[in-house]
């Protein structure tokens, strides 16, 4: 079997339908993952976000592919680092 396309593009597949089936069920909310996930694959590369946070390349490939997820304080550094902001909601 021959796959044409970057890797990029056959991560983009597979995390697009990962989120769509289980972190998108909600419209309205999107979970940090979701919010994540979108800003790795939109970066272009991961080797500039491992410079700029200090989270391995290795941890966020595999974050993206859904094979692991990241510690809170690595997500903590991936969100500021893409102006990912989180808020309470008013009960």
């Amino acid at each position: 079997m021959i796959v044409v396309g970057t890797f990029r593009d056959l991560c983009l597949t597979e995390t697009e339908q990962m989120c769509n089936t289980y972190y998108m069920r909600r419209k309205r909310e999107q979970t940090m993952t979701a919010l994540l996930r979108r800003a790795l694959l939109d970066c272009g590369s991961l080797n500039a976000v491992q410079k700029a946070t200090g989270v391995k390349r290795q941890s966020l490939a595999k974050f993206m592919r859904g094979e692991q997820s990241l510690r809170l304080d690595m997500a903590d550094k991936v969100a500021v680092h893409f102006g990912i902001v989180s808020t309470r909601k008013d009960r």
